[in-house]
């Protein structure tokens, strides 16, 4: 009996271990702290080599704050990318996205990047597909807010690539989400967000702006996740008259850092 049991028990924790999930929301505060914290949770990550035969290496690090987050700390590597990797997802359909906030971490406020990507394998990251460019992280004492829209694909792990380009950087993440992005109406075609507005001008041929906020850079996506359009606001219009009929993602970056995301209706 104690035979059967034990086993039923190895059973259910397998199925358990491997099961894919749906839909993530992590803000890190339940995990372990420390420099040696991965994997758990179902997270795990994948460092840069050291380059130097004496430390510091790259880590991965979860804080010791009541608050607590993710850091990528690039040691002596002064360009080598890690990664962090979610647990295991059902293969995305295109219609989520992914948003977390990053912060450059005082004294190491070096330039540096992260990009969001997909991977089939979570120890092999020559399985890593990136998704949208890189978004640099310079904003000291600013924390930033991304979206990226993950497209339909194969892939069944979500990846922050954390890239350097000098020695001892650091930049923190948390509060990651993997979830439906929510849907426009056609009666929707106004968002408002971090004082940005926007609205298909009335003969479907650009995005008009109004607002405080500042735009720096505007990047469209199809609804399968292609990046189909990028570029600046021009007298506060996007011109988006090359774009076929159709529902679109829209991340907008603004001048003090934040990301915006949105969708829109072209008709």
């Amino acid at each position: 009996m104690n035979l059967k049991l034990l086993f039923a028990g190895l059973v259910f924790s397998a199925i358990s271990a491997n099961a894919q999930v749906a839909t993530i929301n992590e803000n890190f505060d339940n995990f372990t702290s420390g420099t040696t914290s991965f994997p758990q949770n179902g997270w795990s990550a994948v460092l840069a080599t050291n380059p130097q035969p004496f430390p510091p290496p790259p880590r991965m690090i979860v804080t010791t704050d009541a608050n607590k987050a993710i850091q990528a700390y690039s040691g002596n590597n002064a360009s080598d990318p890690s990664y962090l990797i979610s647990p295991q997802i059902i293969a995305p359909a295109g219609d989520k996205s992914v948003s977390f906030t990053a912060t450059p971490m005082t004294p190491y406020t070096s330039l540096a990047t992260v990009q969001v990507g997909v991977a089939s394998n979570p120890a092999d990251m020559t399985t890593f597909v990136a998704v949208g460019s890189p978004i640099t992280i310079t904003a000291v004492g600013t924390i930033q807010n991304i979206s990226v829209p993950i497209p339909a694909s194969t892939g069944s792990y979500l990846v922050i690539k954390f890239l350097p380009t000098t020695a001892h950087t650091a930049i923190q993440i948390d509060d990651f989400v993997y979830n439906t992005t929510a849907s426009l109406g056609t009666s929707d075609a106004v968002r408002s967000k971090e004082d940005i507005q926007f609205a298909v001008n009335s003969d479907n041929t650009a995005l008009q702006f109004v607002g405080k906020g500042e735009i720096k850079n505007i990047d469209v996506y199809s609804a399968s996740g292609q990046k189909v359009a990028s570029g600046k606001a021009s007298n506060n219009l996007f011109e988006i008259n090359t774009l076929q009929t159709g529902v679109y993602y829209v991340l907008i970056e603004t001048k003090d850092g934040k990301a915006v995301k949105s969708k829109f209706i072209k008709k």
